[in-house]
C-alpha cells in the first residue's frame, strides 16, 4: 500500500478532505471508528434537508443556493437509531484490522496481503482462525507450506474478532483530519489524565 494506509480503504478520500461530517449515531457515538463515519458535506446537508439528521457541530464556511445560505455541518446525528451489527463480516478490511495493519509473521506494516496459516492446498479453510496478514515477502517465504516447516511462529493465533473489540480496534487509528468539534465525541469515553 503506498501513501497513508488510512485512505486506502476509503471510497472517496478525495471528497472527504473538504469539510467531511462526523456521523454520529442517535446514542451519540460514530456510526464507526475506523474507518471513521464520515460524510461529505454534500451528503450531510441532504441528510439535514431531508430531516435524517440533526446538526450538533458547525463549520465556519457556508455554501450558497440563489436564494439560502447554509453553514457547512461538521457534526451530525441521525434521529434513528441504526442498531451495531453483531457479526463481523469477513472481509480483507476486517482481517487487517483485527491484525492492526502488521504482518502476523514478522510484524512489518504496508505491502500486506493476506496468508493460510494452514494453506488451502493441504485443506485449509478461509476462515477468520486460518487466516492472517502477512507482507509480501513472509507470504512467499511460507508458500505453501506449514509454520513448522519454514521455521516461523504467528505473533498471536488467529480467531474470529466480536464487533466491539473491532470497533475499540479501530479507535487506535485515528483519521489523517480531526477537526476539533469531532474530539468530544471521539474519545469521550477515553481515560482522562491526572
Amino acid at each position: 500500500m503506498d501513501g497513508d494506509f488510512r485512505t486506502e480503504f476509503v471510497r472517496e478520500p478525495a471528497a472527504l478532505r473538504h469539510f467531511p461530517a462526523l456521523v454520529l449515531n442517535a446514542d451519540y457515538r460514530p456510526l464507526s471508528y475506523y474507518p471513521l463515519s464520515l460524510w461529505t458535506w454534500q451528503e450531510a446537508i441532504k441528510a439535514v434537508c431531508s430531516d435524517r439528521v440533526d446538526i450538533v457541530a458547525e463549520y465556519d464556511h457556508f455554501v450558497h443556493s440563489p436564494s439560502t445560505v447554509i453553514q457547512i455541518p461538521s457534526v451530525i446525528v441521525l434521529r434513528d437509531f441504526v442498531k451495531p451489527q453483531k457479526r463481523v463480516a469477513f472481509t480483507r478490511f476486517n482481517l487487517f484490522l483485527r491484525d492492526e495493519f502488521r504482518c502476523q509473521y514478522c510484524g512489518a506494516k504496508g505491502d500486506l496481503t493476506f496468508d493460510h496459516v494452514v494453506p488451502r492446498a493441504r485443506g485449509g479453510r478461509t476462515s477468520w482462525e486460518n487466516v492472517v496478514a502477512a507482507c509480501s515477502p513472509c507470504n512467499l517465504r511460507k508458500g505453501s507450506r506449514s509454520l513448522r516447516q519454514v521455521g516461523m511462529s504467528l505473533r498471536k493465533p488467529p480467531r474470529a474478532p466480536g464487533a466491539e473489540e473491532l470497533r475499540n480496534m479501530g479507535r487506535k487509528f485515528p483519521p489523517n483530519h480531526l477537526h476539533e468539534s469531532w474530539l468530544d465525541f471521539l474519545y469521550w469515553d477515553a481515560e482522562l489524565e491526572a
